[in-house]
Parts: structure tokens; C-alpha cells; sequence
């Protein structure tokens, strides 16, 4: 399945447009590497998402067919960290 539409199935990411727009903007990394919109993404695979203030890792359990409701959303994508930046004014 395309990062873009993995991205939006498991809500880690609310539009695929947002979702493609991460990517080509180097705000994805598939198995520690930029990735594009257009990435396959398998079991296994591992997503870095920095977006905003905050850095979260993920390990891909699942590849849903279609957007997945809130509720089993941890059975598609495990949280492994999440970091939050510190800004200097």
C-alpha cells in the first residue's frame, strides 16, 4: 500500500493530501530513509513522523484495505516513541 494512503487509513495522519504534502516536504522516513507518497509500505516497516513540535516512531502491524475507525486503530500502527521539541525564543 502507498505511505500517503497508509498514512490516512491508520489516522496517523488526517488527510492524504497532508500526508503526501509530509513526505515531499522530508516529514516521513520509511525505515529511517525520506520517503516519498508513493512508498510501499509492508508489516514490519518502521515510520518516523516529525510533524509540529513532536517526533513519533511507529512499527507497522497491519495494512488496512480502508480507513480504520478510531477504536482499533493501535492494531494498524504501534507507537514505539514520541518525542517533543524544545524551542529557544
Amino acid at each position: 500500500m502507498r505511505l500517503d494512503q497508509f498514512l490516512r487509513n491508520t489516522g496517523l495522519i488526517v488527510r492524504r493530501t497532508v500526508a503526501k504534502t509530509a513526505c515531499d516536504e522530508s516529514l516521513v522516513e520509511l525505515n529511517g530513509k525520506p520517503a516519498k507518497p508513493a512508498a510501499e509500505v509492508r508489516v514490519g516497516d518502521r515510520l518516523t513522523l516529525k510533524l509540529g513540535l513532536r517526533i513519533s516512531e511507529y512499527e507497522v502491524l497491519q495494512v488496512p484495505l480502508r480507513p480504520v475507525p478510531k477504536a482499533t486503530r493501535e492494531d494498524y500502527a504501534k507507537l514505539l516513541r514520541t518525542e517533543k521539541l524544545e524551542v529557544e525564543l
